[in-house]
């Protein structure tokens, strides 16, 4: 389970296992989608899979992290997500209910985002093949020629700016699945972001890097950044915004907010 926490292990696999198979110049980057140009256009790629446990979550579900996570992933890259395409694993029995409440999470998704999904699949595989359903979407947009943003460009007398708290939805999630309830509500923020990259880049194009902290959180994404533009990174910790019931749930069950799912040592 620890190569897929998104930490050292995860890299290692990557990099180490998958990466020689099919290395080339794009892959190689290593970056939150894959940027390329086809006929003096330049394109952004991407796609992700989504088995969160449990599917419905306070502040959302599988259906719209999967439309989110896909969206912020290509606005990583710079680029204005287009069309998403939406694959889905369904495990025999699944409750259609349950199923068409995910759809319309990512059909509500899609609009906010301001994206269409255009094409993708289905499957119902036996029972227990699958945990309930998972769900792939992969996702294409286009950038402007004046936007290079990539892992291996931060510079020396960069800042780095949050655009918001940490580790919200890993402990919603958590905390959900193991059927823990606190007096403090805490609820994903799951979002598109999209839209407030694009305002970013509408004031400036001097922005060098984009990352969408996911598994490995803050932590690992900092040191990916580090390794690739070959510059060190200072942290102000007491700078890093984490919410009370958020660090106080993590203090209590022993992870750090900045490397979450990470259990500390």
């Amino acid at each position: 389970m620890d190569h897929g926490s998104g930490g050292k292990l995860s890299h290692l696999l990557t990099t180490e296992i998958v990466l020689p198979f099919f290395n080339n110049s794009i892959l190689a980057e290593l970056d939150d989608g894959a940027v390329f140009d086809i006929e003096g256009r330049r394109l952004a790629f991407s796609t992700d899979s989504y088995t969160v446990d449990p599917i419905f979550f306070p502040g959302g579900d599988i259906g719209d992290l999967a439309i989110n996570g896909t969206v912020n992933d290509i606005s990583m890259c710079g680029a204005v997500p287009l069309f998403l395409s939406a694959g889905l694993i369904i495990e025999e029995g699944f409750p259609l209910d349950d199923l068409k409440r995910i759809l319309a999470s990512m059909q509500a998704a899609a609009e906010i985002a301001g994206i269409q999904i255009v094409t993708g699949d289905t499957k119902v595989v036996p029972k227990g093949a699958v945990d309930k359903i998972f769900i792939n979407t992969s996702g294409i947009g286009m950038l402007r020629p004046d936007i290079h943003v990539s892992s291996g460009s931060a510079h020396i007398g960069d800042r780095i700016i949050l655009s918001g708290s940490l580790a919200d939805h890993g402990v919603t999630v958590l905390t959900r699945r193991e059927g823990l309830t606190f007096e403090s509500p805490v609820v994903s923020d799951t979002a598109p972001l999209n839209h407030m990259v694009q305002t970013m880049f509408d004031i400036t194009t001097d922005i060098h890097v984009l990352r969408d902290p996911t598994r490995g959180g803050l932590g690992t994404a900092l040191n990916e950044i580090a390794l690739k533009s070959n510059a060190g990174i200072r942290i102000e910790e007491d700078r890093i915004p984490v919410k009370d019931a958020v660090a106080g749930l993590c203090e209590l069950l022993g992870f750090d907010p900045c490397t979450w799912p990470t259990k500390v040592n």
